[in-house]
């Protein structure tokens, strides 16, 4: 997948556990390991700004964009 979450990284500067982010958020901490992973296949808007207002954060902190070679390889012959 071409879309890195970076949310543990950045509970790690805020020094949040896992357990007070979900709570705050509104998810299981189930939930919240799969989307650490990036094992998820989408987040709700909601979600996402509850997570950047408690971790005082912006969406782009979160998630990076990093293409796939094969992907590249597709535009370019595109």
């Amino acid at each position: 997948m071409a879309i890195i979450v970076r949310l543990d990284v950045m509970m790690a500067r805020r020094k949040v556990r896992s357990n007070a982010l979900a709570r705050a958020v509104g998810i299981t901490e189930a939930n919240l390991s799969l989307l650490k992973s990036g094992k998820v296949k989408g987040i709700r808007f909601s979600t996402l700004e509850a997570i950047c207002r408690y971790l005082d954060c912006q969406p782009g902190e979160l998630l990076e964009y990093a293409p796939d070679e094969g992907a590249e390889a597709l535009a370019e012959a595109g």
